[in-house]
This record gives C-alpha cells, sequence and structure tokens, in this order.
C-alpha cells in the first residue's frame, strides 16, 4: 500500500479497535494462531507499507521467512553484497521448478523495472537487460526504467 502516514496511523488504529472489539473471540482461539496472524500482519507492513509518492511504482515485493515457515521451492545461497556474505532466497518463477508455479511464468508476468535512484544506472540497466534477455522477457531493453527521483545527500 502507498499512504501518507496519516493514513498508516488510522490503519493501525483500526486493527487494534478491531482486535480489541473482538477480544472475547480472540480469546477463545489458540493463542499461538493469533500471535502468528498478528506477527504476519506487521511484518507484511513494514515490508510493503510505501510512501504514497511512490505510487507510479505498483511494485510486488515478496516476503519470505524460512525460519517461521520455510518453503521447498524456495532456493537458498549465499553471496557477499557489499564484501559481506549473507544469505539470498530465490524465487523460482518458471514452470521448470515446480507444476504450482504454472501461473508465475516470470517471462509472461513481467511488466517492467525500475533503476534507482542510483549514480550507477547505466551498467545497472546493463545487467538487468542481459538477466531479462536471459529470462525470456521480449523487449527487455523497453521495459526497463530509470527513476527521475534524485539521491538524497
Amino acid at each position: 500500500m502507498y499512504l501518507p502516514e496519516s493514513a498508516v496511523r488510522e490503519l493501525i488504529q483500526e486493527v487494534l479497535d478491531s482486535l480489541a472489539a473482538h477480544k472475547d473471540f480472540l480469546c477463545s482461539i489458540d493463542q499461538q494462531m493469533v500471535m502468528g496472524a498478528i506477527f504476519d500482519m506487521l511484518l507484511v507492513n513494514v515490508t510493503c507499507l510505501k510512501h504514497e509518492g511512490f505510487q507510479e511504482e505498483r511494485e510486488w515485493r515478496a516476503v519470505y521467512c524460512p525460519k517461521f515457515n520455510r518453503s521447498a521451492l524456495m532456493e537458498s545461497a549465499t553471496v557477499v553484497v557489499g564484501g559481506v556474505p549473507q544469505p539470498i532466497y530465490r524465487i523460482p518463477l518458471d514452470i521448470s521448478a515446480s507444476g504450482l508455479l504454472k501461473d508465475l511464468d516470470f517471462a509472461r508476468v513481467f511488466n517492467r523495472l525500475i533503476i534507482g535512484p542510483t549514480v550507477y544506472a547505466w551498467p545497472m540497466f546493463e545487467a538487468f537487460r542481459e538477466a531479462l534477455v536471459g529470462a525470456g522477457v521480449a523487449d527487455a531493453q523497453e521495459r526497463i526504467w530509470t527513476s527521475e527521483i534524485p539521491i538524497r545527500p
């Protein structure tokens, strides 16, 4: 969701009000399930709430927590980013990984990529174009945009 801060505050208050209004019901069900649902809600909102100024991006975000809910479909690796080794998880977005992914073929669902803000727009453009072509995306070059948002000092 792309919201101003005031709307985020209203959303949080709405959730708190709903929890209070349904307290008896929530006390009657498994507390671990309730806590898990609240944790998931907070995690998704911390990860996916964005300032309304970025609404034109209409991006998708994937949240994966292997310590809480591991998936056999996800591919893990350790890569070095900025000199720091760290685990990453790759989402296989084609039917060759599993028949469960037949509707998520990346080359079919990919729309566009926005790069930036960054001072490295050109090398990133080239790297992403090559990766998209390799993934079977038609007209990859025309689907890559660079952000006009200036880099903050």
